[in-house]
């Protein structure tokens, strides 16, 4: 897990952040986790594999069962 430290923090935003990870019944440094998680990681944002599985169903979705090309490949010839 990687950590990060925060210099220079004014007093009255630790101590905002101290009552309201009391009001949460959390201690200071998991608020402080939860408001990062909660602001980078917001549960509305478009995530990758969704957003690819909506356009592939756009367009038509895709064959899983699609078969493979068996033939074997001619090795190439540098002459």
């Amino acid at each position: 897990m990687a950590s990060v430290t925060v210099r220079n923090l004014s007093d009255e935003t630790h101590r905002a952040l101290r009552a309201r990870a009391a009001m949460h019944g959390h201690s200071t440094e998991a608020e402080i986790r939860a408001i990062l998680d909660d602001t980078v990681r917001p549960d509305n944002r478009i995530k990758l594999g969704s957003l690819l599985a909506q356009i592939g169903l756009e367009v038509g979705g895709v064959d899983l069962e699609a078969g493979r090309d068996t033939l074997p490949n001619e090795p190439l010839s540098f002459e």
